[in-house]
């Protein structure tokens, strides 16, 4: 992806947010300088992945195939396992209109999508090792969902996707917003792309740099 790609991205997400009145954590708002310059004091927050995160999972074609996300929380591996401490997560997720994150798995998260506003989300699911229904909540309701048969959510909606379950989604009529809530997210290691998508973009520097992605945290970090 090209840098000025990104930066749209998120400068597009955050007058999302606030057009819905979507308050955005002070975070989301800062520089890279910002980022680096508090050093030691945000080693906990950059360890847990919280920022901005855009991709075009590898591409090449970001108004197709793609999505912007701020990690707004996150706890640890070890909390998770332990069952004390941070044991969830939540993102804020923005998706264009047409715009598709696509098929992929987490053999680790189980996550809730919730649609928060804009035009209609439209999700497929479907178990990779069968051809039968996924049994999980719709609107807090549970029922059967057909693999492959679009599911198409209202602001309001929500749909829980298992672990282990492929999804794909975009958005239809206008951009949405949403967010996931989940248990703890490894984003390095807990996503499977059907066709084998990189998680994180190559990134093209055609212009200066004004917001620090997740990706380019293990970087700062050292």
């Amino acid at each position: 992806m090209r840098r000025s790609e990104i930066e749209a991205a998120i400068e597009l997400a955050r007058a999302t947010a606030e057009r819905c009145s979507f308050a955005l954590p002070p975070f989301a708002a800062w520089t890279r300088e910002e980022w680096t310059a508090r050093g030691e004091e945000l080693r906990p927050t950059l360890e847990r992945g919280l920022g901005w995160d855009v991709t075009d999972f590898g591409r090449g074609d970001f108004a197709r195939t793609g999505l912007t996300l701020l990690t707004l929380r996150n706890g640890t591996l070890d909390e998770q396992r332990s069952g004390r401490g941070q044991t969830y997560a939540e993102k804020l997720l923005v998706s264009a209109v047409g715009q598709e994150t696509p098929f992929h798995l987490h053999r680790s998260k189980t996550e809730d999508i919730i649609h928060r506003a804009g035009g209609a989300l439209v999700l497929e699911l479907y178990p990779p090792d069968s051809d039968g229904p996924v049994r999980t909540f719709v609107n807090g309701v549970e029922q059967d969902i057909a693999p492959r048969t679009p599911l198409r959510l209202p602001p309001g909606g929500s749909v829980q996707v298992p672990a282990g379950v492929l999804h794909r989604f975009w958005a239809e009529d206008e951009p949405v917003l949403a967010v996931e809530v989940s248990s703890v997210n490894d984003d390095a290691a807990d996503n499977e792309f059907l066709g084998g998508s990189p998680r994180y973009p190559e990134i093209e520097e055609d212009v200066p740099a004004r917001h620090l992605l997740v990706a380019e945290y293990p970087a700062l970090l050292g």
